[in-house]
């Protein structure tokens, strides 16, 4: 199983909760809309096309060798689960521009990505959960 080194996706999760606060404070749908390209796109193609992930690299360069890695299969689940949940609040704002629900759907995104640089990673327990009922 390939592993994804930890301070990328600390930057991922950062970013996350950075563009979420921004769209929210500047009621900016479209930095929802930035974001939610920049998740499928790394979920599509890999962590390393993740746009917030390449314009931290250089920053983290130093950090990057030898540090703790994360499965990367974990990762994907968690990255598919914050694109459903971007894609609904896309399409809450396509049905009301002026709601907030796309709001809290994006919120939510961004409350777990915080979590996780917390030291909680709520994706995590949704995926074994998940792999435990599967069993």
């Amino acid at each position: 199983m390939k592993e994804i080194p930890i301070p990328y996706v600390r930057a991922n999760q950062a970013g996350i909760v950075l563009l979420v606060a921004l769209a929210v404070a500047l009621r900016q749908p479209s930095l929802i809309a930035a974001l939610w390209a920049v998740q499928v796109l790394g979920l599509w193609q890999g962590i390393r096309a993740n746009l917030i992930v390449q314009l931290a690299a250089p920053l983290l360069r130093s950090r990057v060798a030898g540090a703790r890695t994360e499965s990367r299969e974990l990762l994907r689940f968690n990255s598919a689960v914050a694109v459903l949940l971007l894609t609904l609040s896309l399409l809450a704002f396509w049905v009301n521009p002026g709601g907030w629900l796309g709001y809290v759907l994006a919120g939510i995104v961004a409350l777990a990505a915080l979590a996780a640089l917390c030291g909680f990673c709520f994706g995590c327990f949704l995926y074994y959960r998940f792999k435990r009922l599967r069993k």
